[in-house]
């Protein structure tokens, strides 16, 4: 049985390279939300947990640290690995993405080989095996 990442990102490039690179994971399919509204309708609509989030932090409208903040209030996906990767240089957005429950973070440019190695090691260790 597969398991859904949804992938967060309003650029088309980056979202595109992110799908590309984390698609190839067994058992594993991808979404994509170009938004942090469009990405909330579709965990609000589920009625099972991601298996993992990765979003942007820096987008219009919501941003990326509200909708973090808003999945660790749901009871379904409260738990859900959460990472982030961001353009943003702000040097306080590790701390308050690890302070929101994030789970790992990546600056931009980031490597898509890296980004799945470190997804793989959160669904090793947060997915009950079936």
């Amino acid at each position: 049985m597969s398991s859904t990442v949804l992938i967060v990102e309003d650029v088309d490039t980056v979202a595109s390279t992110l799908e590309i690179a984390l698609s190839v994971m067994p058992e594993i399919d991808v979404a994509t939300a170009a938004s942090a509204e469009q990405a909330w309708g579709l965990i609000q609509a589920r009625t099972s947990p991601l298996a993992a989030i990765v979003t942007d932090l820096q987008m219009r409208g919501m941003d990326g640290f509200e909708l973090i903040e808003l999945i660790r209030a749901h009871p379904l996906h409260r738990s859900v690995p959460i990472m982030v990767i961001t353009g943003s240089s702000d040097p306080d957005a590790p701390e308050r993405v690890r302070q929101l429950g994030g789970n790992a973070f990546f600056t931009k440019p980031y490597s898509p080989i890296l980004v799945r190695e470190k997804l793989e090691q959160l669904l090793d260790h947060d997915l009950p095996t079936s």
